[in-house]
C-alpha cells in the first residue's frame, strides 16, 4: 500500500512538475526576445504589444473547447496535446517573415499553452488533496525554476545568433517535456471526471446556471481584475515593452533581470502555498493584490517623472515579488469551488474569465501608452489591483476547510 502511494505520488510529480520545469524554461527563453522581434518589423509600441495580446487571445479562445475536451475525451489526451501544439508554434515563429504571420503563430501557441494549463489544474483538483495550495504553487514554482535560466539563455542567444534561435530552442525544450508524461501518465492520471452527485434521489446534469451560485460570481470578478492588474507583468510583457521603448534596454539586460527575479520569486511562491493551506486563500490574495497596486503606483511615478533606469529596475523587482507572492492563489480558490462532476468545463469558464483579464492587461496598457503615457497605463492597472483585493476581501468567504462544492438545484432534465 505504501509503495503504491509512493509510486502514484512519484508519477504525478514526473508527469506534472518536471514538464512544468521544461515549459518554464522554453517560455523564459523567448520572453526578452519578443519585444525586440516585434520592433524589428518597424511597428509602434501599441502594435508591438500585440505579440503578447494575441497569445492571450489564443489562450482565451482555447478555454471552453479545452474544458469540454477534458471532460469528454479525458485528461491525458489534452495534457499531451498542449505541449505539442506549443512547440509547433515556436518552430513556426522562428521562420516568420511578416508581423501578421508572427501574430498568427503566437495565437496558436496561446491555445496550446492553455490546453496544458487547464488539464494540469483539473488533474490537481481530481486528486482531492487537502494541500491544493501547496500543490499548485509547487507546480508554478517548478515552472519558475525552468524560467531561471531561460531569459538569460534567450537574451544571449538572440544577441549572438539572431532572433529565430531562441524560438527553435523553445520548441525543442517543450517537446522534451512530453516524454515523462508519455511514459507514466496512465498510472498517475485518472482520465475521467467524478460521477455527478445524487441530490434528493436525482443525478443533476450539467447546467450553466451553476456559475451563478455563490461564491462563483464574486470569485470570477476578483479573478478577472487580478489578471488585468498582473497579467502583463507575469512573464515580462508590459515591463519588457516599457524597458525597451522607454529605456532602450537590451535583450541580455532584460534576460538577466528576469532570471534574477525568477529565482527570488520561488521562495515567495512556496510560502504563499503554505499560507493558503494553513491560514486561508485570502491571506495571500488580498495582501498580494495590495502590494501589486503599490508597485504599479511606483512604476507609474517612474514613468511620469522620467526617473533613471535604476528606478525601472526597482519597479521591475517590486512588481515581480508582489506577483510571485500570490501566484497560483486564484487557481487554488478555483479548485476549492469547482464541481467534481464538471471540473473540465468549470475550469474552461474560469480560465476564460482569467484570460480575458490577461488580455485586458497589455491591451489597456497599449491603449493608455498610445493615447496618454506609460504612467497613465500603470496607474490604471494599479486601480484594478485594488478593486480585486476589495472584491475578494469583502465579498468572498474563506474556502479553506469548508465544503468546496457549490450546491446544485435538484432538477431532473436540466439541460440549460
Amino acid at each position: 500500500m505504501r509503495e503504491q502511494r509512493f509510486g502514484a505520488r512519484g508519477s504525478l510529480l514526473l508527469s506534472l512538475y518536471l514538464p512544468a520545469v521544461a515549459l518554464g524554461l522554453g517560455t523564459g527563453i523567448t520572453m526578452p526576445v519578443l519585444p525586440l522581434l516585434a520592433r524589428s518589423f518597424d511597428v509602434s509600441v501599441g502594435l508591438a504589444a500585440l505579440v503578447f495580446i494575441v497569445h492571450m487571445v489564443g489562450a482565451a479562445a482555447g478555454t471552453l473547447p479545452t474544458g469540454f475536451a477534458i471532460d469528454r475525451f479525458g485528461r491525458r489526451k489534452v495534457l499531451l496535446a498542449g505541449p505539442v501544439i506549443t512547440a509547433a508554434a515556436a518552430f513556426l515563429i522562428a521562420g516568420a517573415g511578416t508581423f501578421p504571420e508572427l501574430l498568427a503563430y503566437r495565437f496558436i501557441g496561446g491555445v496550446g499553452q492553455q490546453m496544458w494549463t487547464l488539464s494540469r489544474l483539473t488533474v490537481i483538483a481530481d486528486s482531492g488533496s487537502t494541500q491544493r495550495g501547496r500543490q499548485i504553487t509547487s507546480m508554478f514554482g517548478a515552472q519558475r525554476v525552468g524560467s531561471l535560466a531561460g531569459p538569460l539563455i534567450g537574451g544571449f542567444a538572440a544577441t549572438a545568433w539572431g532572433f529565430s534561435v531562441p524560438f527553435i530552442m523553445q520548441g525543442a525544450v517543450v517537446l522534451l517535456a512530453v516524454v515523462p508524461t508519455l511514459l507514466i501518465m496512465r498510472s498517475a492520471i485518472p482520465d475521467r471526471p467524478a460521477p455527478a452527485p445524487v441530490v434528493a434521489g436525482e443525478t443533476p446534469s450539467f447546467g450553466w446556471r451553476i456559475f451563478l451560485v455563490r461564491p462563483i460570481p464574486a470569485v470570477f470578478g476578483g479573478q478577472w481584475l487580478a489578471n488585468v492588474s498582473r497579467g502583463g507583468i507575469e512573464g515580462g510583457g508590459i515591463l519588457f515593452l516599457f524597458g525597451v521603448y522607454a529605456y532602450d534596454a537590451t535583450a541580455a539586460t532584460l534576460g538577466i533581470l528576469s532570471s534574477i527575479m525568477a529565482a527570488a520569486g520561488i521562495p515567495l511562491m512556496l510560502l504563499g502555498g503554505y499560507v493558503m493551506d494553513r491560514f486561508g486563500r485570502k491571506f495571500t490574495i488580498v495582501p498580494g493584490s495590495l502590494a501589486l497596486a503599490a508597485g504599479l503606483m511606483f512604476t507609474a511615478a517612474t514613468a511620469f517623472f522620467a526617473w533613471p533606469f535604476e528606478a525601472f529596475v526597482a519597479s521591475f523587482v517590486a512588481l515581480h515579488l508582489a506577483a510571485s507572492s500570490m501566484a497560483g492563489s486564484m487557481q487554488t480558490l478555483g479548485t476549492d469551488i469547482a464541481p467534481a462532476y464538471a471540473r473540465g468545463r468549470f475550469f474552461g469558464v474560469s480560465r476564460l474569465v482569467a484570460q480575458s483579464g490577461r488580455i485586458g492587461s497589455p491591451a489597456s496598457f497599449a491603449l493608455f501608452a498610445e493615447l496618454a503615457s506609460f504612467g497613465a497605463a500603470f496607474l490604471f492597472l494599479s486601480v484594478t489591483a485594488v478593486a480585486s483585493a476589495v472584491i475578494i476581501g469583502f465579498f468572498v468567504s474563506e474556502t479553506l476547510r469548508r465544503d468546496p462544492q457549490p450546491r446544485v438545484p435538484a432538477e431532473s432534465g436540466n439541460k440549460d
